[in-house]
């Protein structure tokens, strides 16, 4: 496979933006297998953004021929206050997240996952965060604290001043060629690419993945990205900060929220209820989490989605792509009421064998009972 195929494959949807293309282009041309990762603070349930997305995105670089780390951040997860701090909740969330990303499909023997809590007992670690944090000014890091999914000058503590650095030091201590992460963590990500030259280490290339529209609507009146600017971004443009990471960020689909949430092991009544409430105005494509579902998740998952309706109101109909239902969406032939039943339909067979997982595994199942038990804090 050559490198255009796989830069091509590393850019498909959920991504939306490569920086840059021509530096993938470069690293895929000199380096069969490079490294990429994505990293997550454990807590709460696992909803499908955060599963079963990120493992349609890991299979996308694996096909590419990257080997992939999935990176359980649970000291980061203490330093955002996670379950109160409570590091042995936190490290609990972490091993029901592996057992998440595995009954999502993804293969534990093609996918490294790595601590955290591990490589903080190497010295060589904290002295790549303070060289980290020496190259950067204070202000600098404040406008990263949105990747602890905050708004800038919400956070008080100064651990918080930590975070950043430690994330860049991440990836600068587990080698990583490529950063695939969502867009919440642009930020970081660029920090990396700018520190990299004065550190005399290589500018990773960042991969950043489209956040998944939560149920309940737009937070805001500005709703993220104008149309057509994910498709730009995945050819190899950058993302326009302005109009609105933290907007994405106020409306993505939340673990702590679970009216936003579709949640790997929901049951189809589950899955079935929380869609009749969701936010679908009829011919709106925008801020539209049902729609998103079909995009990002359904038409990545099966090669057509079906819709069952009585004949008075046009009968079944089938679709093909996700363009395709999207027109027949705004056009107003399809009533949200049929998209959301169809929605529910496909979901509930998607998510059948992460609901079997958890089912039929004693540990992921105790886990899960566990996780449900705890307190979350924002």
């Amino acid at each position: 496979m050559d490198a255009e195929t796989r830069a091509t494959l590393i850019g498909k949807e959920p991504t939306e933006e490569i920086i840059t293309r021509e530096d993938l282009l470069d690293l895929l041309r000199t380096n069969e297998h490079p490294l990429a990762y994505d990293g997550f603070e454990p807590s709460g349930t696992l909803h499908i953004g955060s599963a079963l997305m990120r493992a349609i995105k890991v299979q996308d670089m694996l096909e590419a021929g990257c080997r992939f780390t999935l990176w359980v951040a649970d000291y980061h997860a203490m330093i955002n206050n996670k379950y109160g701090g409570d590091l042995e909740k936190i490290q609990k969330a972490g091993n029901y997240f592996a057992h998440g990303w595995y009954s999502c499909g993804i293969d534990p023997k093609k996918v490294e996952i790595k601590w955290v809590s591990d490589v903080v007992k190497d010295p060589e670690y904290w002295k790549l965060v303070i060289q980290v944090a020496r190259n950067a000014t204070i202000a600098r890091m404040n406008r990263c604290l949105t990747i602890m999914g905050r708004k800038e000058g919400e956070l008080q503590e100064s651990a918080s001043l930590i975070y950043p650095a430690m994330q860049v030091a991440d990836i600068f201590y587990l080698g990583i060629d490529i950063c695939q992460l969502g867009l919440d963590q642009r930020k970081a990500n660029i920090l990396a690419r700018e520190i990299a030259p004065k550190l005399g280490l290589k500018k990773p290339v960042c991969v950043h993945h489209h956040m998944l529209a939560g149920l309940t609507g737009p937070a805001t009146q500005v709703v993220g990205m104008p149309a057509g600017k994910a498709k730009a971004g995945a050819m190899g443009g950058e993302f326009d900060e302005n109009v609105g990471i933290s907007e994405q960020i106020s409306m993505k689909m939340s673990k702590s929220r679970p009216a936003t949430s579709i949640y790997i092991h929901d049951t189809p009544e589950e899955i079935s209820t929380k869609l009749k409430g969701a936010y679908c105005p009829e011919k709106v494509v925008e801020g539209n989490g049902v729609l998103e579902l079909c995009r990002y998740i359904i038409f990545r998952k099966q090669a057509e989605m079906a819709v069952k309706r009585p004949e008075k109101f046009g009968g079944n109909v089938s679709f093909a792509s996700y363009a395709e239902l999207e027109a027949a969406y705004v056009a107003g032939k399809l009533h949200p009421m049929d998209l959301k039943g169809a929605v529910s339909s496909s979901l509930a067979k998607i998510l059948e064998p992460s609901r079997r997982y958890f089912e039929t595994n004693a540990e992921a199942r105790e886990l899960l009972a566990e996780i449900r038990s705890f307190q979350i804090t924002r």
